[in-house]
Parts: structure tokens; C-alpha cells; sequence
């Protein structure tokens, strides 16, 4: 065997131990995909099957070509889980009062078509709790002059026992004038929470109102700018017209 030979023979084991040992450090290759992966040890893996349970680094998806084409997120830690459980549900609780707000703002609109509307359904509320307040007040005047007088006949009986229905009497109208001083701070009360009522309702109707008269502000520019600016001529339009030649009669 010659030099030349021997050295061709070393020079394909060479190559050959080569190709054996890129066949070992190369990842699989299957038609799925092939997953990279680095255990708590840090020692790299390649698989054509996903990992049983998601490595605490996470994994890579390979291509045919050990391409990264997709990224396998790590476990979240108790702490991330927790975490992520507390935005969803903030999120959650935003969305609903999102929609309930929007459902409220709807039975508004629906309920009013005028600021002139709410000023009347108010003036309807006050009326109604200030002649409820008059009834009390003068009710209230009748006991207090009724209380009076039952002081002064008792005042008549000087020492001497007074009656037992006078007493009855008198402890009703005390019990009953308490009632209506009690009944009479809750009208206050209401009606000051009436007027509150309604002016938020005010308040709230016309950012409803300046919001749709802002959306259709923009809607009609959006159709004004695309009327002063018509779209692109189609194929062939703006091209001058072809005329045809007349055709001469020795042509024909």
C-alpha cells in the first residue's frame, strides 16, 4: 500500500469519527419539533418529546434546522401564581364595574333627554319630602300646644293626685312629639341627599352628552378628511383617452 493510500484511509477515519460524534452532540430531529431543555444540574437535553413536567428553566422548541421557534415559559413560583390570581381578579372586578357603569349610564340617557327633565323629576322629589315636612311641622305645632295645655290643667290640681288618663295622656303626647322630632331629621336628611342625588345626575348626563357629542365631533372629521381626500384613482384612471386613427380607404 502506498503513502498516498494510508494517507487517504487516515483522513476518512478522521472524517468519519467526526460525523460520529456531531450525530451525538446534535439534537433529534422530528418532524414535531425538538426540545431543548437544562435540568437543575445544568446539563443541556434534546428530545423529540416534550419533557414530562416543564423544567424549572423553562424549555425551547427547535426547528428542523435547531432553530428556536417557540418559547416553553418556566413554573410560576407560589408567589407569581398568587400574584397572577390577585391581577386577574382585579382585572375581573374593573370589568364589571366597567359594565355596570356602562349600564347605569344607559338607563340614564334613556331616562333623560334633557337637563330641563332632571330638573323637573328633582323638583317632583323635593316637593313631595317638603310637604311631608310640613305635615310633621305642623303636627308637631299641635302636640307641643296640646302639651301645654295638659301642663296647665295638671298645674290646676295643685298638690292633689292628678288623674291617670290625665297622665296617659300627657306621656303619649311627650312619646309622640319625640317621634315626630326623630321623623323630622330624617326628612332634613333626605332632602339633602335628594339634591345631591340629582345634581350628580346632572353632573354625570352631561360628561355622558360632551363624550357623544366629542365621538361624533371626530366621526364627522373622519368622513370630512376622507371626502377632501378621495382615494387613489384606480388602474388606468387619469391616463389619457386613446383615440383610434381613422382608417384610410386604400387601407382597407
Amino acid at each position: 500500500m502506498t503513502d498516498k493510500e494510508q494517507g487517504l484511509r487516515a483522513v476518512a477515519r478522521v472524517c468519519a469519527v467526526a460525523l460520529v460524534a456531531a450525530a451525538l452532540v446534535a439534537p433529534p430531529v422530528s418532524g414535531a419539533g425538538t426540545y431543548k431543555w437544562t435540568d437543575e444540574q445544568g446539563t443541556i437535553h434534546y428530545s423529540d418529546k416534550a419533557p414530562p413536567e416543564t423544567p424549572t428553566k423553562g424549555a425551547t422548541v427547535l426547528d428542523k434546522q435547531a432553530r428556536p421557534v417557540k418559547r416553553i415559559e418556566p413554573p410560576l413560583t407560589p408567589e407569581e401564581t398568587k400574584a397572577k390570581a390577585d391581577e386577574t381578579e382585579r382585572e375581573r372586578a374593573l370589568a364589571k364595574a366597567r359594565d355596570e357603569q356602562a349600564r347605569k349610564d344607559r338607563a340614564l340617557m334613556q331616562s333623560y333627554t334633557s337637563e330641563n327633565e332632571i330638573d323637573i323629576a328633582r323638583s317632583r322629589a323635593l316637593s313631595t319630602i317638603d310637604t311631608q315636612i310640613k305635615s310633621a311641622e305642623t303636627y308637631s305645632a299641635d302636640l307641643a300646644r296640646r302639651h301645654k295645655d295638659l301642663a296647665k290643667r295638671k298645674e290646676g290640681y295643685g298638690g292633689k293626685p292628678v288623674p291617670i288618663e290625665l297622665e296617659r295622656e300627657s306621656t303619649s303626647i311627650d312619646a309622640e312629639l319625640s317621634r315626630q322630632m326623630i321623623l323630622l331629621r330624617q326628612k332634613q336628611e333626605e332632602l339633602a341627599m335628594v339634591t345631591a342625588k340629582y345634581d350628580t345626575i346632572k353632573h354625570r348626563w352631561r360628561e355622558i352628552l360632551a363624550d357623544q357629542e366629542r365621538i361624533a365631533a371626530a366621526a364627522a372629521a373622519t368622513e370630512a378628511a376622507k371626502a377632501h381626500n378621495p382615494q387613489s384613482p384606480k388602474p388606468g384612471a387619469g391616463k389619457p383617452a386613446t383615440t383610434r386613427r381613422p382608417v384610410a380607404a386604400t387601407e382597407k
